[in-house]
């Protein structure tokens, strides 16, 4: 910068000290001066360069807003609505076809002479669509209490089987209790750990609204 004003100043010298020239060749210096310091500055090309539009692929964003947030891969699921007891069951959509089979639990006392049943109500199993007397599978049994039935049952006044344990229950509502019998599954047929995590699940609202459905009993 130091040798352009020398040679500015010699070239100033040389020419004819007129007004106009001196005008004119001190608008040129200054312009000439003005764009040098300019492309000297640090960063002056990074700020002429126009900015770069920077965006995250959807899963970036997505991972960004929420990282702790897995995936959505929850199977869809079908349910069965016994709309004579109110309650749902919500089942894996690899029961879709599942079929209905209906019984009766019975309640027996210790302290009764006769081996007649002081209690009885239905016995509710939804079957797998793959069931097949060659090949059964694990059914989903659901025992269908009054709620006066159920507070017996708790006080001991009648047992439903000889296991040590009683009915594990699943859900209720205003009028019912529904359990699972104890020990269903101790045969341990084919499907008996899917039917486990099912039952585990919270599979079963007592609060279902009345529907109608074919599949009810």
């Amino acid at each position: 910068m130091q040798k352009l004003r020398t040679a500015l100043a010699s070239t100033f010298e040389m020419m004819p000290h007129s007004n106009l020239g001196q005008t004119a060749l001190i608008a040129m210096l200054l312009v000439g001066i003005t764009n040098l310091r300019i492309t000297a500055l640090p960063g002056a090309q990074k700020q002429a360069s126009p900015p770069s539009e920077q965006t995250n692929p959807p899963s970036a964003q997505a991972s960004a807003s929420n990282p702790s947030q897995p995936a959505q891969t929850t199977e869809a699921q079908i349910e069965y609505k016994n709309t004579q007891h109110g309650f749902c069951f919500s089942l894996p959509k690899g029961w879709r076809g599942y079929s209905i089979k209906i019984d009766q639990w019975k309640g027996y006392s210790d302290s009764s002479d006769s081996d007649a049943a002081v209690q009885q109500g239905p016995l509710i199993s939804i079957r797998h669509p793959q069931w097949t007397e060659a090949n059964p599978r694990q059914d989903i049994p659901i025992m269908v209490f009054t709620l006066a039935q159920w507070r017996s049952l708790q006080n001991d006044e009648f047992h439903v089987s000889a296991a040590p344990i009683g009915p594990t229950e699943l859900g209720r509502n205003l009028k019912y209790v529904f359990a699972l019998p104890p020990r269903f599954d101790f045969a341990f047929p084919t499907g008996y750990e899917e039917v486990e995590q099912i039952v585990n699940g919270k599979s079963l609202r007592g609060d279902c609204p009345a529907a109608k459905s074919n599949k009810s009993p």
